[in-house]
């Protein structure tokens, strides 16, 4: 028996895919772990849809993408120390000064806890606030201060030369 899908699921998912995959990829650093992240999401809520349209379907989304990309991590984490990191994607080989700071950036990020990662993205990507980020990732306002100040000094380390722009001002 073949369910027909909603219309106004149909256009929520249309008009939301490219935001909350960006999200998803921010939060894994994998194009292909985040597609398969949100499509996930997609299908719980396809299976919630009567009940939560009327509600925030993206806090819903979002909070199954981070939290099942923490999980994921947790499954499949495998730790291969490297002293130089592999070119994943040749593809994005660019010789500008944005592209490398966007490389220097991610591998900064590919450094970060999947939790303090998801608190990075969520504060400081999506803007969202201390008390809205505890409520997505379900964990206390406290714990969101403590993972984005390790967050923050772990990435000030791995990327100094972005450290004022980390930081809201100049390096002494």
């Amino acid at each position: 028996m073949r369910r027909e899908v909603d219309e106004d699921f149909t256009r929520y998912v249309r008009a939301r895919q490219h935001t909350l995959l960006r999200a998803a990829y921010l939060v894994c650093g994998d194009a292909h772990l985040a597609e398969d992240l949100l499509q996930g999401a997609f299908a719980k809520l396809a299976m919630r849809w009567e009940r939560l349209r009327a509600d925030n379907p993206d806090a819903y989304v979002r909070r199954i993408l981070y939290h099942d990309a923490i999980s994921s991590w947790r499954r499949t984490r495998r730790e291969h120390v490297l002293e130089v990191l592999p070119e994943t994607e040749p593809w994005r080989r660019d010789e500008s000064a944005a592209a490398a700071e966007r490389l220097d950036l991610e591998r900064a990020l590919a450094t970060l806890t999947p939790k303090q990662r998801a608190v990075v993205v969520l504060r400081f990507f999506e803007d969202r606030t201390e008390r809205d980020t505890a409520e997505v990732l379900g964990v206390s306002v406290g714990t969101v201060k403590s993972q984005s100040h390790a967050a923050l000094a772990r990435l000030r380390e791995s990327i100094p030369n972005l450290a004022p722009s980390l930081t809201g001002g100049e390096q002494p």
